[in-house]
């Protein structure tokens, strides 16, 4: 690997723990439409894949998926925290005037309020949301209009994301990367075979990669 100068994070089950906001936005329809709730520990799993898999799991049609972003738009903040010690990696990635920055398919009307309502608006270098651009991972496009933002290489980018369309993406970018294994990563999947440079326990192991 070489060296690195500079990270992008994915969002939802990488930099931030969202799921809560989602399973009660979720739940609220669900209950609007007489349906029994779920739990968070079935929706955590899906929870990164948009409303898409929220759909899937509960069975509701696709005509809800609005509803539930209409919902998940009233609470975006009410439960969303840092994963523990990712605080820590971002004051040692700020004290060390490494560039850092946001890469997820969110769309930017969740996104940009999240990202504001956390102070990390003026500290990220850039913040690139799924409909930003015309692409979204597992696209490359996304990573490497990042990285001309954050004017570094993408051969000395550090890529961190849970899904297996963050390491195709950071593959096609020609990033490095890591698999964050404390995400939202299903059960019936492997990231070992995702081809990702290596994979983390918790977010204070980014730091033996830089």
């Amino acid at each position: 690997m070489k060296p690195i100068n500079s990270v992008l994070f994915d969002l939802d089950g990488t930099l931030l723990d969202t799921v809560h906001d989602i399973a009660q936005a979720l739940n609220i329809i669900l209950q609007q439409h007489q349906r029994p709730p779920f739990p968070v520990e079935k929706i955590r799993p899906i929870a990164g894949h948009g409303y898409r898999g929220l759909l899937k799991l509960t069975g509701l049609h696709d005509s809800v998926g609005e509803q539930i972003l209409d919902e998940y738009q009233k609470h975006l903040l009410d439960s969303t925290t840092f994963f523990p010690g990712m605080s820590e990696v971002l004051a040692h990635l700020d004290s060390q005037q490494i560039p850092w920055g946001i890469v997820t398919n969110k769309p930017e009307r969740f996104t940009s309020r999240i990202v504001d309502g956390l102070k990390l608006t003026d500290r990220a270098a850039c913040v690139i949301s799924g409909d930003t651009l015309e692409n979204c991972k597992p696209h490359p496009e996304p990573i490497l209009h990042a990285c001309k933002l954050m004017q570094r290489d993408p051969e000395h980018c550090l890529f961190i994301g849970d899904a297996k369309i963050d390491i195709l993406a950071s593959h096609a970018a020609g990033t490095s990367s890591l698999v964050a294994l404390y995400g939202y990563i299903p059960e019936d999947e492997n990231p070992d075979t995702w081809g990702a440079t290596g994979t983390i326990q918790h977010p204070s192991d980014i730091l033996q990669w830089l």
